[in-house]
């Protein structure tokens, strides 16, 4: 039987545009063992992919001390796997990889590395081709392995949980809406009022409530959002990862920045506006034909780094018109 490990640490998003390639793995070898390392924070999330036999909570910073770092390590150098398969391209993860003694290190090519001195880890780096989104990249990766699918699929489990069944229950599975306003960077985030106007036109239009999302911090923002929406806005309650994954199964559309999230309601099938910033859409956007994103990437000065150069970030740029009527059209496709 093949034994294979995925390392993708981080971030939410990035972990969601791997599950692919471990669909495609597993596909491809029916029968195989796939591990995958990852940030403690997104283990739950890894938990709901059926393809997996099992996710592996690994924290890198526990190497440099750690014993739960080094009893994790030694359980990975144990297990024997036939190829680790390194979608993060970092130093740390590359290094780690090597580290785990696979037969194969599998890594991107130095032109496809944000940190080109990971490649000096890796025993193969087939050339992914001309892809543009991650997700393509993270496919092309697999042809050191003989696997040559490039379907998007996401085998998720899709659970009910507490928070997901009562906001269905209450509002009706596909009668809502989700805003998601918050976001790491501050330089992804589009103005709370603005969601708030946008939420109090879905409304109006659409005869949909919103229900906003907030992370670790953001309560005051999501409240901000509800407060600006003449009342057709409401925050979410507190959420975990798996209830996210059951609140935009069963919403009829998500509004949100680059961010985790968003990432979570595209692999779902939720209808999306999403609207970008400092980051590419083709390469880290929606991938859903039928979906809308509206991008100020072309007059951004600070792509890809998380504060702004500008006194207003670039994605304040995009207007709330040109977002109410996004939704018109992701809505108006989706019917």
């Amino acid at each position: 039987m093949n034994k294979f490990l995925i390392i993708r640490l981080g971030s939410l998003g990035d972990v969601i545009h791997g599950i692919p390639a471990a669909a495609a793995l597993r596909r491809r070898f029916p029968h195989a063992h796939i591990d995958w390392l990852v940030d403690p924070r997104y283990a739950e999330l890894l938990g709901l992919v059926e393809c997996l036999d099992r996710p592996i909570a690994f924290d890198p910073r526990d190497l440099l001390g750690g014993a739960r770092g080094r009893a994790v390590l030694k359980a990975l150098r144990a297990a024997h796997y036939d190829a680790v398969i390194d979608l993060q391209g970092l130093l740390k993860s590359a290094a780690l990889a090597r580290l785990v003694g696979a037969a194969q290190t599998i890594g991107f090519p130095r032109a496809h590395l944000r940190e080109p001195l990971a490649r000096l880890f890796y025993t193969r780096a087939p050339d992914p081709g001309a892809a543009t989104h991650v997700i393509e990249k993270n496919l092309g990766l697999l042809r050191a392995l003989d696997v040559s699918d490039r379907a998007v699929r996401f085998p998720l489990r899709i659970p009910r949980t507490d928070a997901a069944a009562a906001l269905a229950d209450r509002l009706g599975s596909g009668a809502y809406a989700v805003v998601n306003p918050g976001a790491a960077w501050p330089n992804k985030r589009w103005p709370a009022g603005r969601f708030g106007a946008v939420a109090a036109s879905i409304r109006r239009e659409h005869g949909l409530r919103s229900v906003v999302l907030w992370g670790p911090g953001e309560e005051a923002l999501a409240a901000s959002v509800a407060a600006a929406s003449e009342g057709a806005a409401e925050p979410a309650p507190p959420t975990t990862i798996a209830d996210i994954v059951g609140i935009t199964r069963a919403a009829r559309l998500m509004i949100s920045g680059d961010t985790g999230p968003l990432h979570i309601a595209g692999a779902v099938g939720t209808p999306l506006v999403a609207l970008f910033g400092p980051t590419r859409p083709e390469r880290n956007g929606p991938w859903a034909p039928r979906d809308v994103t509206l991008s100020r990437v072309a007059t951004c000065a600070c792509q890809y780094e998380r504060r702004c150069r500008r006194a207003v970030p670039c994605i304040d740029d995009i207007p709330v018109d040109e977002v109410v009527q996004a939704v018109r059209r992701r809505l108006s496709a989706h019917e």
